[in-house]
C-alpha cells in the first residue's frame, strides 16, 4: 500500500558553464508498507549490507521474514511502483516479544558481547537489564538504504513510523517501548586518509563554481568531530547519537585481524550501536524533520 510520494526535486534540467556541469534528475520516491510478496530478497540484501561480515552469525533470512510479517509497521522506499525492489527500509521489532526468535536472540547476544568487550560497564548493565526482564520492551530499529539514496527520504519515514507506533499502541499492540536500539554502519579513516581527503576537498572547493540552480534544504548543523577517525555512513546518526543514552562504535567480529595495507582498496567498514530512551524518540523525529527535510 502506497503511503506518500516525495519528489527529489521540482525540476529536471542540466545546467553547464565553462567550469562545471550540474545535472539534476527528477525522481519520485514512493513510500510503501513492507510487501511480503516482492520485498524479501531486497530487504535481505539491505540487512547483509548493514551487518557486513557478521551477517551469517545473525540469521538475516529469518530476520527478513520477521520484518515482512508485520506489514502495519515500517516503510520501504521505491521508485518504480509497489512491485519494484525497495531501495530503503525503516522498521522496528519488539525484542522482548520475539526474544526466542532465532535472529532476535542472536542480535541480543551479539550486542551484549560487543558492549562487554568494549569495557563500557554502564552500557552493558543497562542492556543486560533490559534484555532480562519483561516490564520494559526494547525496539530494535532497522534502518538501511542503498548508498546513493538521499538523506531527505529519512524524515518522512521516521514521521510515518512514529504515527504507526502511536496507532499500534492505541490498539493495544505490543509496540510500547521503553528504549530503541539502533545498529548502524560507520567507516574508519587513518590520519593519512583523513589528510588526503581534506586536501582533495579543499582543491575541489577552490575549483568549483556555484551552480545556476540548486536544491534548497534547511540549515544543517555541523557534524560532531570524528572520534578516532570514525565517520558515519548515515548523516542522521548524529541526531540519534546526540539524543542517546549510550553509544558504542565497534569492529565487526569477522573483520580482518591484520592491519589494512597502505594502498588497500575500499573502506574500513565498522558499526555503531545506540540506545535511545523512548521519551526522546519524538524529539528525534522532530529534529530530522527540521534538519533534513527539503524545503
Amino acid at each position: 500500500m502506497a503511503k506518500r510520494k516525495q519528489a527529489d526535486d521540482d525540476d529536471s534540467h542540466i545546467d553547464s558553464d565553462s567550469g562545471s556541469d550540474v545535472s539534476i534528475v527528477n525522481v519520485d520516491f514512493d513510500f510503501f508498507s513492507p510487501n511480503p510478496d516482492v520485498d524479501y530478497h531486497a530487504i535481505n540484501k539491505l540487512l547483509r549490507q548493514l551487518f557486513q561480515r557478521d551477517t551469517e552469525n545473525l540469521n538475516t533470512n529469518q530476520l527478513t521474514e520477521l520484518i515482512l510479517a508485520q506489514t502495519s509497521i515500517g516503510t520501504t522506499v521505491k521508485t518504480d511502483g509497489q512491485e519494484s525492489d525497495p531501495y530503503a527500509l525503516l522498521t522496528v521489532l519488539n525484542m522482548h516479544l520475539h526474544h526466542q526468535h532465532l535472529s532476535v536472540k542472536a542480535i541480543a547476544n551479539y550486542c551484549l558481547e560487543k558492549v562487554a568487550a568494549s569495557g563500557d560497564q554502564a552500557f552493558h548493565n543497562t542492556l543486560h537489564a533490559l534484555f532480562s526482564q519483561n516490564q520494559q520492551h526494547v525496539g530494535l530499529v532497522i534502518c538501511e538504504r542503498l548508498i546513493n539514496m538521499p538523506v531527505q527520504v529519512i524524515p518522512p519515514m521516521y514521521k510515518m513510523l512514529a504515527d504507526e507506533l502511536r496507532q499500534a499502541i492505541s490498539n493495544n499492540e505490543p509496540y510500547n517501548f521503553s528504549h530503541f536500539l539502533f545498529i548502524s554502519r560507520t567507516y574508519h579513516l587513518t590520519p593519512e586518509e583523513e589528510s588526503f581527503l581534506a586536501n582533495s576537498a579543499s582543491r575541489n572547493s577552490n575549483k568549483a563554481k556555484s551552480p545556476k540552480k540548486s536544491r534548497t534544504t534547511s540549515s544543517q548543523p555541523e557534524p560532531e568531530p570524528p572520534v578516532d577517525g570514525i565517520y558515519s555512513f548515515h548523516p542522521e546518526d548524529e541526531a540519534i547519537r546526540a539524543l542517546s543514552l549510550h553509544t558504542l562504535d565497534y569492529k565487526y567480529t569477522n573483520a580482518p585481524t591484520e592491519p589494512r595495507e597502505k594502498d588497500a582498496f575500499g573502506l574500513d567498514v565498522r558499526a555503531r550501536m545506540m540506545l535511545l530512551p523512548a521519551e526522546n524518540f519524538q524529539a528525534l523525529v522532530d529534529k530530522l524533520q527540521e534538519v533534513y527535510t527539503v524545503i
